[in-house]
């Protein structure tokens, strides 16, 4: 994905759940198509920054075994209000399992202490070398930038 949804982890433990939190900034290039009159952070991406946020709690408890997370699914995803410009967003994942290739977990996000979004998200872990052996090399190439990118997102928590 091109844009990172999460800009800072204030909060992990391991297995359990993990806080993260997303300034929302009008230098964001994609508010200028959506909308231009009312910028807001798109639907899409606030469920996405849920998903991010539930897959770096998966890449801490499994010390980075999968390069791939991804969502497999997402249920009862209820939108209450927008993320405009100059909010901060608080994204929380409550993970109910954490299995080898799978993992369920109940996500949120709040702004001003409201919650504004929640849903039920499953998702699926793998390495690219699982179905050809030739992207070995790539997913130990991935898991070292993941590994690095955890640690800046972070420090000073």
């Amino acid at each position: 994905m091109k844009y990172s949804l999460i800009d800072k982890i204030i909060g992990l433990e391991e297995g359990k759940n993990i806080i993260a939190v997303k300034n929302v900034s009008l230098a964001e290039e994609y508010l200028g198509d959506h909308f231009p009159l009312f910028p807001v952070l798109p639907g899409v991406f606030l469920l996405q920054g849920m998903v991010e946020t539930a897959s770096w709690l998966v890449r801490s408890s499994q010390d980075f075994s999968n390069s791939m997370v991804l969502l497999e699914r997402a249920r009862n995803v209820n939108y209450k209000s927008f993320a405009a410009p100059g909010m901060c967003v608080e994204y929380t994942a409550d993970a109910k399992n954490i299995d080898e290739k799978s993992s369920s977990f109940t996500v949120s996000g709040r702004s001003g202490g409201e919650e504004i979004v929640k849903a039920k998200i499953d998702l699926r872990h793998f390495n690219l070398g699982d179905e050809n052996p030739a992207y070995c090399d790539t997913d130990t190439e991935m898991i070292a930038k993941l590994r690095l990118k955890l640690r800046l997102l972070t420090q000073n928590s």
